[in-house]
């Protein structure tokens, strides 16, 4: 059994993006996005994504609207639309996102955004394959 106290557990990571766990459907991971930062632009096409706010204020941008978030807030970006995140407040934004299917390579640490990007760049954040 995985077992997450995932508001406390999202609140006491530092880095940018952390996975968690990772399934054969799903992937949970926990982010950090610094004041002033962003989650960048982007569409997954074949993966749905639902967001869950832990702490700090910030905009939502998903298919062309925009919307304030605050704890407590979740949503959704179904596959296939264009979506970022933004710290609009000065503290941390710290949520936790699932993937269905998996986005990432289980287990992966990005302690930056930058990481994270060159990361992907480099093909080296691949989801596991079945």
């Amino acid at each position: 059994m995985e077992h997450f106290t995932i508001a406390t557990v999202a609140e006491k990571s530092p880095d940018f993006r952390r996975v968690l766990w990772t399934g054969k459907h799903t992937q949970l991971v926990i982010m950090t996005i610094p004041p002033g930062g962003e989650i960048g632009e982007e569409v997954h096409e074949d993966i749905d994504q639902i967001l869950t706010f832990v702490s700090g204020t910030g905009e939502a941008q998903v298919a062309g609207e925009k919307r304030a978030v605050v704890q407590g807030d979740l949503v959704v970006v179904p596959a296939g639309t264009r979506h970022n995140f933004v710290n609009t407040g000065p503290n941390p934004l710290v949520l936790y996102t699932v993937y269905g299917p998996p986005e990432h390579a289980d287990q992966a640490v990005h302690h930056t955004k930058e990481e994270a990007d060159a990361a992907e760049a480099a093909g080296e954040d691949e989801p596991p394959t079945s």
